[in-house]
């Protein structure tokens, strides 16, 4: 940060001032948008095409005079509405929590001290930091600056950045630092902004269709074609056969209501939604629901190594002289020798005083810790000019103006081959140091070389590089690798996914670290200038084998990640900076760091890690690939019982048969199956060997045929069962009430069997492993004890049109459901030795 004054230093509000202001004019967000979510999704509810037809065989019976069976009907379509609100509602609010966390933060001054905070909380008369990558988050003006440049092409449509003063002290809420600092006075927030005005801020709730919901969208509309069709028929059939429009008409109602499966969209979207929010318990934000479905896809991870494979706990470990070296870890509790006082002290004026980055952080905790009270710190000093780390050279260099007329001294690090040559060595020299270099990064130091020079006020260069530098030595910095890593990396093998890591550091470091971390080939490292000396063949040639990357630029991470997806690979790409955003763009799966990465990072990616490691990255893919095989158990689930509903429907009908089911049963067993659908299978932990199975491939669809085809067999298999009890029943039983009495019976307990048969297609009771679906339970709980009280309670069996079952008739029904159980468990378990 800048110089700033201690009148602007003492400005900013207190918590009661800024809790007030927010009452009385708002969060800094468009209004409206919220208000209007739960009465829009009430109506999306109201118009789907189950409810009219539950509402048309109401008004039927109404027609009829039948009040109490227009009376259930409409009682089963509010539970189903509850039902339906209640889920959709807690998707909803999964996904705002999670918007909330993701967006933009600022830090303000609150009670004369920094705090970060959302965006959305900000109010007129705070003071915000803003520092390179931020997006500002209000209107406002700049009441301090240092090299700042902010690009306004959000609002402007001019592409280059803007460099700006207090003198045109104007900034713009949604526009992004591209370089320097400042503070900011904030003068409006919300729809008093410039883009607030013009209607600009882009909702996170919008977003376009995934290809599930697409897939599932193709889906619904042909079977929705094929019911239509079917419903006439039945309803023709009906009036010919019987010659009663009423049968016809419910007849055609329920072959409606049993075939379409209306909860095909809403269990994705919960999925998908409860998807997010449990990423969200893994300290995993999904910003885009489109990454969970590509999270089970991923073949390579490309990650950072600081923070990332390392614990970010970044510290000085050792100070290199030319001829003398001391260890501080090994020097614990002693004074730092004078020869080494001022490698420290011009290393610490060339890192940020109010540090984020963790190497700036180390640089001040060592200075602070050994320099204390000596003239070798500065407070009173004023940084004036900043020369900023570039592509062309790794290296930045901070001036700064002591007071008086004297010269200004300017601290500089970097990477040594940088400092060496703004240092201007003589080729004996650079390679004395390079070797000095080697022998420490191989140690898995990250080694920074640091150098001193001054400029005078009146003559300070454009360049850092027509800055008279001398050299000053090395320092190594030590950042221990996770726990976690090696573990996580053997996991990302057996799961077929390959880790490249790509870092900034010495290519020695690199190799230290790859090989800690259990990364293969870790001595095949390619560096960024051999990156750039290569064509795109021989990169793809090159990186086939090659897992370390070293001295690496954001902008090169783009051109890889453009290879590996020639190839034909999947990527996952972490970052951080403003200059990552474009490859995190185009990465398949862009995951920026929510710690120390910055809005632009963090808006550009799918996702966001709010604990920067890798082990949250292979829980993301794990869960990933969680939710989706949750999801294909529970469409096949879905599309398998809606078979044997519409067989039970349509065939009593074509065969001039008594109506097996009533509008009041599809209803009855919608209760059972949304939940079981939608919460049950959601809900259902992963299977052991998930990671042990190579990435799903992208293109593959839902309902493939491997699951199509036993979905069926399924379906059909259930619907003969049933089907053979009616006739049996019907024919040499007690007559048609009798028979639909136990095919009901029987298809809830088989409805049952399906779910259980579905969740143990990865092995195992569904109800007795490690981790047991508790949702699960409930289900077949209520599912039982809604059965019996339809079956035992005299009115209610009335009105379901039953007639009492005697034990005899229990334990058939039992057995039925039994068997239909046992053949879904084998059918399932020997389609998934075929799959593996």
């Amino acid at each position: 940060m800048g110089p700033v004054s201690n009148s602007v230093e003492s400005l900013g509000l207190t918590s009661e001032q800024a809790k007030t202001r927010l009452a009385a004019e708002g969060y800094n967000e468009i209004a409206g948008a919220e208000q209007k979510r739960l009465r829009g999704l009430i109506i999306d509810i109201v118009r789907e095409p189950m409810v009219f037809l539950i509402i048309g065989s109401g008004l039927i019976y109404l027609f009829l005079g039948d009040k109490q069976e227009a009376g259930m009907l409409l009682g089963f379509l509010g539970l189903i509405l509850f039902i339906t609100i209640y889920q959709e509602q807690k998707a909803e609010k999964s996904l705002l929590a999670l918007r909330s966390l993701s967006s933009p933060r600022a830090l303000v001054r609150r009670d004369n001290s920094k705090i970060r905070i959302p965006g959305r909380e900000l109010v007129r008369g705070d003071i915000v930091y803003l520092a390179e990558g931020d997006r500002v988050p209000a209107d406002g003006e700049l009441i301090s600056s240092l090299n700042i440049s902010i690009d306004e092409s959000l609002l402007t449509g001019e592409s280059m950045p803007v460099s700006k003063t207090t003198h045109d002290a104007k900034v713009y809420s949604g526009t992004s630092v591209t370089r320097g600092s400042g503070l900011m006075y904030v003068s409006a927030t919300g729809s008093a902004t410039e883009l607030g005005k013009i209607g600009g801020l882009i909702q996170a709730s919008i977003a376009e269709p995934t290809r599930l919901e697409r897939e599932t969208r193709r889906l619904v509309t042909i079977i929705a074609l094929i019911a239509g069709g079917l419903c006439l028929a039945v309803a023709v059939a009906s009036i010919l056969y019987k010659h009663s429009w009423v049968d016809g008409l419910l007849g055609g109602l329920t072959l409606a209501m049993a075939i379409l499966p209306n909860e095909l969209p809403a269990v994705l979207t919960i999925f998908m939604a409860l998807g997010a929010w449990r990423l969200s318990k893994e300290k995993v934000l999904t910003r885009r629901l489109s990454a969970i479905e590509a999270l089970g896809t991923a073949t390579v991870l490309c990650v950072d190594k600081t923070g990332t494979l390392t614990q970010n706990q970044m510290s000085v470990r050792r100070l290199i002289l030319e001829d003398d070296a001391f260890d501080l870890s090994k020097n614990s509790g002693k004074s730092l020798p004078e020869q080494f006082h001022e490698l420290l002290e011009y290393g610490l004026l060339a890192a940020e005083q109010e540090a984020f980055d963790p190497i700036d952080r180390a640089f001040n905790n060592a200075a602070f810790a050994l320099l204390s009270g000596s003239e070798h710190i500065h407070p009173s000093w004023k940084l004036t000019r900043q020369y900023p780390l570039s592509p062309e050279l790794l290296a930045l260099s901070q001036v700064w103006h002591p007071g008086g007329e004297g010269p200004s001294p300017v601290g500089a690090k970097g990477a040594p081959e940088a400092i060496m040559d703004l240092c201007h060595l003589p080729q004996a020299t650079r390679e004395q140091i390079a070797q000095r270099v080697k022998a420490h990064a191989e140690l898995g130091l990250r080694i920074l070389a640091v150098a001193k020079g001054k400029v005078y006020s009146d003559n300070v260069p454009e360049h850092q590089h027509d800055v008279d530098f001398e050299y000053l030595g090395l320092i190594g910095l030590e950042d221990p690798l996770r726990l976690e890593v090696p573990a996580a990396i053997a996991e990302c093998k057996s799961a077929g996914i390959r880790v490249i890591m790509i870092t900034g550091d010495h290519p020695d470091t690199a190799r230290s670290i790859a090989e800690q971390a259990g990364l293969p080939n870790p001595h095949q490292v390619l560096t960024g200038s051999e990156l750039a000396s290569l064509s795109d063949e021989e990169l793809g040639k090159r990186i086939k084998n090659t897992n370390v990357c070293a001295r690496m630029m954001p902008e090169q991470k783009s051109r890889l990640i453009d290879i590996l997806k020639v190839q034909g690979e999947i990527v996952a790409m972490t970052g951080d900076g403003i200059n990552d955003a474009p490859a995190l763009k185009k990465a398949n799966i862009g995951i920026a760091m929510g710690k120390r990465g910055t809005d632009v990072a963090r808006e550009s990616a799918a996702i966001v890690l709010l604990e920067d490691d890798f082990g949250s990255i292979v829980n993301a893919v794990k869960i990933g690939r969680r939710i989706y095989a949750n999801l294909q158990h529970a469409m096949s689930y879905l599309l398998a019982v809606h078979i044997s509903i519409a067989g039970l429907s349509v065939i009593p009908v074509l065969l001039n048969m008594p109506l097996i089911l009533l509008p009041v049963h599809i209803a009855f067993l919608h209760l059972i199956i949304e939940p079981a659908c939608s919460v049950a299978f959601e809900a259902e932990p992963e299977a052991a060997d998930i990671m042990s199975k190579p990435p799903r491939r992208p293109e593959s669809p839902l309902f493939s045929g491997a699951i199509m085809l036993p979905t069926l067999i399924q379906g059909i298999s259930v619907l003969a069962i049933l089907l053979l009890t009616y006739i049996c029943a019907w024919k040499w039983g007690d007559g048609a009430t009798d028979a639909r009495t136990m095919v009901f019976t029987i298809l809830v307990l088989a409805n049952i069997g399906l779910i259980i048969a579905s969740l143990k297609v990865d092995g195992g009771n569904p109800l007795q492993r490690q981790g047991a679906n508790h949702a699960l339970r409930w289900v077949i709980g209520a599912s039982i004890g809604l059965l019996l009280l339809v079956l035992y309670v005299p009115p209610l069996r009335e009105l379901f049109r039953f007639t009492k079952l005697h034990p005899v008739d229990v334990l058939l029904c039992l057995l039925a459901g039994a068997v239909s159980s046992l053949w879904f468990s084998l059918l399932h378990r020997n389609t998934a030795s075929i799959e593996a």
